[in-house]
């Protein structure tokens, strides 16, 4: 008799030809069983030919547009029966024993809503292990040190009644801090987070979205701003906006500034009309998390902050 399966694969892809097959290679390698669901953004590259064409027999979602990594999770979550949810980069290679190791961490704990793992580059130093919370309360990759606040979402295991009790995932942030938001706030309602080193992705980051690209700091600095009105305490929230505002109205008049995407004006203006055009959604969403909370945000940030 077969083992049961516990956890759903979700894989988000988007034109990836390149690096999909290794992926789900390493997936059909995996020493416990699952189900594999792939969410398509509506690749136009051959991606579809071969996900039908694969030895593993991957489920296929297919989406009619490109809604990026976090709305391809968010549609994917719909469909996951399993008490496990793993969501996992089309550009990430796990060990045999990811998914193995990862299981029997959650499933130890009861109070666990979340395991990460380790992240590394090709040459095998860290990309990631788990995520830290930084003195402003947004998230940045850990590689060391202070537990973890958070999971790079590149790579984590889940637990599928946590997640959707917590709200799920924010679709509407496309791609970045989905899962920093998402760590937020399964902090707030009183789950804890850990990270298994033991545990390990090869990852080729930004495979679909160009890191340092203008189309990355757009969804870089928007959805931080986003976050943190969605999940942290206003008073931090409120200082991060006016201080993103008033660096962009003082840009033209800087000499020298830097080159980065991230300082060019126009960019900072279209993520300044993003977060105002959403701000009546967002605000819904906020009072919806605080009303799920079983902790102040005050008490998360003062626990995490800084660390």
């Amino acid at each position: 008799m077969p083992a049961p399966v516990t956890t759903t694969v979700l894989v988000v892809t988007w034109r990836g030809i390149g690096h999909l097959g290794e992926c789900l290679d390493a997936l059909a390698a995996q020493d416990r069983p699952h189900r594999i669901l792939v969410i398509d953004n509506a690749s136009d590259d051959g991606t579809a030919d071969l996900l039908a064409a694969h030895p593993s027999a991957p489920e296929v979602l297919r989406l009619p547009r490109n809604t990026g990594y976090a709305g391809g999770i968010a549609a994917g979550l719909s469909a996951v029966d399993t008490p496990l949810v793993a969501w996992l980069n089309d550009d990430a290679v796990p060990r045999p024993d990811w998914l193995g190791l990862l299981e029997d961490a959650l499933l130890a704990e009861r109070g666990l809503a979340a395991v990460g793992c380790r992240l590394e580059r090709a040459d095998g130093t860290a990309q990631s292990v788990g995520v830290r919370l930084t003195a402003d309360g947004h998230g940045a990759d850990r590689t060391g040190g202070w537990p973890a606040f958070g999971f790079c979402g590149g790579a984590v295991l889940l637990r599928t009644a946590a997640l959707r009790a917590a709200g799920g995932v924010p679709a509407e942030f496309f791609c970045y801090y989905e899962d920093t938001d998402t760590a937020w706030r399964l902090r707030l309602a009183g789950w804890r987070i850990g990270v298994l080193e033991q545990a390990v992705v090869r990852h080729r980051h930004g495979a679909s979205t160009r890191p340092g690209s203008v189309a990355f700091h757009r969804w870089n600095e928007r959805n931080r701003l986003l976050m943190l009105l969605r999940c942290a305490p206003a008073r931090t929230a409120l200082a991060q906006l006016a201080r993103f505002a008033a660096l962009t109205a003082v840009l033209p008049l800087r000499r020298g500034r830097p080159a980065a995407a991230n300082f060019r004006l126009r960019l900072r203006c279209r993520v300044l009309a993003e977060v105002l055009g959403r701000l009546p959604a967002t605000l819904s969403a906020r009072r919806a998390i605080g009303a799920r909370a079983a902790l102040d945000r005050g008490e998360v940030l003062r626990a995490w902050a800084g660390r």
